[in-house]
């Protein structure tokens, strides 16, 4: 079974919402090293740009990645970005090509979407595109979730998710197991990994 994706209805859902907890809490982090890397990140599965946002505003350059030609035009359109700092690609995982030196990287509700048979490569993109001391943030769906079920999205256990941090210390890690609503209103079980976790 395969998922079928409404992300048109998804981003009129989701417009205007606040950038991503794991987002916010990563830039914390970031503001506190005692030697900061220099702000350059990239915004994986950036969608309409809620979280690009937030990183433009914190003066960080940003370069977002989108599958979705709708959402990277979206994004454009919106009045409340300055674009000086911004790169757009609207580019698939299968395809994905990660810059070098990234010093934080953010991927809010997109890993999933991954097709499981280029998921290791993507993660290893992901872990060797981080300078040191870099970031990830972001979610993994753990494989109680209920769209488990689709054979196109990946999926892992507790055990799993914490081998592929073991290049991190991990600042935040927080597991979801509850039943809930998607942003389109449909009821879901929802098994997620919330993260931020900087490269050793």
């Amino acid at each position: 079974m395969k998922f079928e994706p409404k992300w048109l209805q998804y981003y009129q859902a989701v417009q205007g919402r606040p950038p991503r907890t794991t987002l916010v809490k990563a830039l914390d982090y970031c503001a506190q090293d005692v030697q900061p890397l220099r702000r350059f990140a990239v915004d994986l599965g950036c969608g309409d740009g809620r979280d690009t946002v937030e990183l433009l505003r914190q003066g960080w350059r940003v370069l977002a990645i989108e599958g979705e030609p709708e959402a990277i035009a979206r994004l454009r359109r919106r009045p409340d970005i300055d674009r000086t700092y911004l790169e757009t690609r609207v580019q698939r995982f299968e395809d994905l090509t990660l810059p070098p030196d990234v010093s934080l990287l953010n991927a809010s509700f997109c890993l999933p979407f991954c097709p499981p048979d280029y998921f290791p490569d993507l993660w290893e993109d992901i872990v060797a595109a981080l300078a040191p001391g870099g970031r990830f943030c972001g979610q993994l769906f753990g494989d109680q979730d209920s769209w488990s079920v689709y054979t196109d999205m990946n999926h892992h256990s507790r055990e799993q998710v914490e081998q592929l941090l073991s290049p991190f210390v991990l600042e935040v890690f927080e597991e979801e197991n509850h039943p809930g609503k998607t942003a389109l209103g449909e009821d879901k079980h929802w098994h997620i990994f919330n993260i931020v976790a900087r490269k050793r």
